[in-house]
């Protein structure tokens, strides 16, 4: 259990800085645990990626709410872009939970290397003044958020916040607002994965679905009390420095998945 609770802290700091799910960090360290604690290998990425988006779901509230507070979230660009997400989150997990084990981990590990040099460049990239596109091509976006999202078990803020960056929504208030679709993304995403995983057998127990219980109550613990924290960092601290570092890490633990995945 302390190394659940030390994970969720790490996590809930990550959501309130950069507005993410905390789950692109959460997913590698949760596989190397439960390979660690035996956990089927079969079903290993399912569980580790299922027990990230329900944490994702308190994480997401407590880091929602601090940012609200300060003034970040852009609620009209929530409203327009929930639905395509909730689309895309039931895609996603019905997608990755038949997905062989191996697949999954070189799927995760090669988005990890894409998603740091994303948010490398999107470091030094001032903000555009592009409007933010409406219609059929916000809801095709929004799904592929929820989609990408529910695979690799994370609150989508690696895509949106460089994309709300390029269309002129400025770095706090693209942070504050990914918080925000951190909560539909998350409840859809882990609903998809219970009903994918419902009928698994040999999951470790307890478990509903492809969430592993323990886990999930460690995670949700010291996450919801760091969220807020991180948020409140994040108003003092410079972003672009938050990114380089996000991404550094998030290359390192790229790296040691696709070495698991080959090992």
């Amino acid at each position: 259990m302390a190394c659940y609770l030390a994970l969720g802290t790490l996590g809930g700091l990550l959501a309130g800085l950069l507005g993410i799910g905390g789950g692109m960090i959460m997913v590698p360290f949760m596989a190397m645990l439960f390979q660690a604690q035996d956990h089927p290998y079969a079903t290993l990425m399912q569980v580790a990626l299922a027990t990230s988006m329900a944490t994702i779901m308190f994480t997401a509230i407590s880091s929602m709410r601090a940012h609200h507070k300060l003034g970040n979230v852009r609620w009209d660009l929530v409203k327009l872009m929930v639905p395509g997400m909730l689309v895309g989150c039931f895609l996603g997990a019905t997608v990755l939970s038949k997905m062989p084990t191996r697949a999954a981990k070189i799927f995760f590990a090669c988005f990890m290397f894409y998603s740091s040099i994303r948010m490398m460049r999107s470091a030094s990239r001032p903000t555009d003044t592009t409007p933010m596109p409406s219609g059929a091509r916000l809801f095709g976006f929004s799904t592929f958020v929820g989609i990408i999202s529910t695979m690799v078990g994370a609150g989508g803020a690696f895509i949106t916040v460089p994309y709300m960056n390029a269309h002129g929504v400025n770095g706090r208030q693209a942070i504050g607002t990914s918080s925000a679709f951190g909560f539909p993304l998350a409840l859809f995403g882990t609903i998809g994965y219970v009903w994918n995983g419902w009928s698994v057998p040999n999951l470790p127990a307890p478990h509903i679905g492809f969430v592993f219980v323990p886990a999930l109550i460690g995670f949700a613990v010291a996450s919801v009390l760091a969220a807020p924290l991180g948020a409140n960092l994040a108003q003092r601290l410079p972003i672009p420095t938050l990114k380089r570092v996000f991404a550094v890490l998030l290359m390192l633990l790229a790296a040691r998945v696709m070495w698991m995945a080959f090992r």
